[in-house]
């Protein structure tokens, strides 16, 4: 997939498509791909213009890390952008807006919001280098969406864990492994060329086939999760943010002290 065939100018994304399997990297390494404004929409901008031919979707990190989760610039705004539903807070994830399978291959550390796309994930695989972590309560935030949308895959007591222990819990690859949120884990170098293979495997099989299982499998997924309860999980994440530790948290990280937290 060459930059001609990008939708726009693409400066957080890089995409490949090469025998009916389109790798994308996101593309922030200075930042561990943390997820900000620009990064979000072009990953919106990619899923709604893929090229013809696109039969399976890889989806990793460039440099050392996967997704750090909300950049710090996200993090500090007063997020007056934020969307109204979670469909569209969630947009800039492929799963329910492509029809071809995604697997997400984890070369590094997963944090916060980077967990969605795993969540998202058809087929989920990590690196020996990986990590995972939800440090939300540890920077005064919300975790509510990751959660409800891991519940279906991940053994309760280690999500329940995560969420609850924050930055103090932080899963090695094999761990993930164990708790279901990986389904394989192979050496850090072998990492792209084991998702490249799992792609070509899908992409060997019948499209109509892969695309109808797909899709009932996915709809099985939302009725169990329930809309109703992805909406309220947002609502309290936005009512927090009116909280004086939703503002403490970034601000006690960027100037790397503790936290204050307030007793209300």
């Amino acid at each position: 997939m060459s930059r001609e065939e990008t939708p726009g100018e693409l400066s957080c994304v890089t995409a490949e498509l090469s025998d009916g399997v389109l790798v994308v990297s996101l593309n922030r390494p200075d930042a561990l791909n943390a997820l900000d404004v620009t990064l979000m929409a072009e990953l919106k901008r990619l899923w709604a213009s893929l090229p013809a031919g696109v039969r399976c979707i890889v989806l990793t990190g460039a440099g050392r890390g996967f997704c750090a989760g909300a950049d710090i610039s996200l993090l500090e705004s007063d997020r007056e952008d934020a969307a109204a539903t979670v469909a569209d807070e969630l947009a800039f994830l492929p799963g329910d807006r492509v029809e071809v399978p995604v697997i997400v291959a984890v070369n590094g550390v997963c944090a916060g919001g980077g967990l969605h796309f795993v969540a998202d994930a058809d087929i989920a695989i990590a690196g020996e280098r990986a990590s995972f972590v939800d440090p939300h309560v540890s920077v005064g935030q919300v975790t509510a969406l990751e959660p409800l949308t891991l519940r279906l895959q991940m053994r309760p007591d280690v999500l329940t864990r995560m969420a609850l222990l924050g930055r103090h819990e932080k899963l090695s690859p094999e761990a993930a492994l164990s708790a279901g949120l990986v389904s394989e884990v192979v050496e850090h170098d072998a990492l792209l060329a084991r998702a490249r293979e799992l792609a070509a495997q899908v992409a060997s099989n019948s499209p109509a086939a892969v695309g109808a299982s797909r899709k009932v499998i996915r709809e099985l997924e939302r009725e169990l999760i329930g809309e109703r309860r992805l909406e309220a999980g947002w609502a309290a994440i936005r009512r927090h943010w009116e909280h004086p530790d939703s503002k403490e948290g970034p601000a006690a990280f960027a100037a790397r002290r503790p936290a204050r937290w307030s007793e209300e």
